[in-house]
């Protein structure tokens, strides 16, 4: 098997299974033209900066000695196996960026020989593309469960971003998911590394002059666990550790895995944990403002911000030309730059009606019947009601 092979081998797993767990069918092997290969595992991706780059996400092995129960590359699964050496990889992936078929790398790897270990291994390739081959893209890398605080430092002098999954929102709820690993000491406590490096390092000494970004990922609804739960520890996350972003993936059952009878989770579950992370992260919402219902979930018909609002403001609408910016961000259809361009609209006159909204590019339909204008409705949000 050639390395091209082995990449298609490798990433081809990661989609397989992704396919097995949206549709519940096993999907079968394609085969590929070198053109059609490189297809197969690159993927449009929006980099922290906002710009959109092909990206390359794979696996240096999907060799695996935990035994997660939820996880397709789990220890004892029958599936083939495939590992690159960090040279091999390195060169491989300088070769697809040469071709402008791959800008940037998201690599994580499968567990062997222990966490640190395979840390190491991350961490060759990375040495490799920066300092060998020169390697100046996006580099997305993945931290292990048993890495060690210097692996961590050494990972953040190359990376532009790191990330842990911690899979589920404590060490309950992990047990039910992985329970050989230990959410505290493997899980949580590299992402505080993190954040103690940041404010003992000058950023100089990092990447490309910057501290890099952290993200974390959840199975949600793999372990029974309620939004509630997975809503409190991405917010405790964003507001001590700085995270930047919390990946919720609702759980679907892969075959001959411990899980693979448990039904699958709504995908509009994994939607609604989006929207209310970004209320915590960029709308000034507190945890207690969720619109939780008496089991800790979400609504599912509704987006959070749309219940937030029908609850509180259908009966006390804001005054668009008077409400300051974390005021308007709870209007529903009025987002971050909607809300600095209604105040810098402010400063030379009032905004009249739904049409001087809508010149700013605001979805009126959502924010109308939550707004006055000068003390007065629109006539045209009377017909919304």
């Amino acid at each position: 098997m050639n390395a091209l092979d082995t990449l298609v081998e490798l990433s081809g797993q990661m989609e397989l299974e992704h396919a097995e767990e949206s549709h519940g069918e096993s999907a079968k092997p394609a085969c590929f033209t070198p053109k059609e290969k490189r297809a197969a595992f690159i993927h449009p991706a929006q980099i922290p900066n906002g710009k959109s780059i092909k990206l390359l996400k794979t696996l240096l092995s999907s060799a695996c000695e935990r035994d997660c129960f939820y996880c397709p590359f789990r220890a004892g699964r029958d599936f083939r196996r495939a590992t690159f050496k960090p040279q091999e990889f390195a060169e491989l992936f300088m070769k697809l960026n040469q071709a402008n078929a791959a800008e940037g790398i998201f690599l994580s790897s499968g567990i062997a020989a222990g966490g640190a270990n395979t840390q190491n291994k991350i961490l060759d390739t990375a040495e490799i593309l920066r300092k060998k081959l020169g390697f100046r893209g996006y580099m997305h890398l993945k931290i292990m469960p048993g890495a060690e605080k210097g692996q961590v430092e050494r990972m953040m002098q190359l990376a532009d971003r790191v990330s842990v999954n911690l899979e589920a929102p404590n060490t309950e709820r992990l047990a039910k998911l992985a329970p050989h690993k230990t959410f505290i000491e493997e899980l949580l406590r590299p992402l505080k590394w993190v954040e103690e490096i940041r404010q003992s390092q000058p950023a100089y000494k990092f990447w490309n002059g910057r501290y890099p970004s952290t993200v974390t990922q959840f199975v949600a609804g793999g372990a029974d666990e309620s939004d509630l739960e997975l809503l409190t520890t991405t917010n405790w996350l964003m507001k001590n550790v700085r995270l930047k972003r919390a990946y919720f993936s609702a759980f679907h059952p892969i075959r001959d895995t411990p899980l693979e009878n448990k039904a699958a989770v709504d995908p509009l579950r994994e939607h609604r944990l989006y929207q209310a992370s970004f209320l915590l992260r960029d709308y000034g919402f507190d945890l207690e403002e969720m619109p939780f219902a008496q089991d800790g979930n979400l609504p599912l018909p509704t987006d959070p911000k749309l219940a937030w609002a029908q609850q509180n403001l259908k009966e006390k609408p804001l005054e668009i030309n008077k409400a300051g910016r974390l005021e308007l961000l709870r209007i529903p259809g009025i987002g971050p730059k909607h809300a600095d361009a209604i105040l810098q609209a402010r400063r030379t006159s009032r905004l009249r009606d739904l049409t001087a909204l809508r010149k700013l590019g605001i979805v009126v339909a959502r924010a109308a019947p939550f707004l006055l204008f000068d003390g007065r409705r629109s006539e045209s949000q009377l017909t919304l009601f």
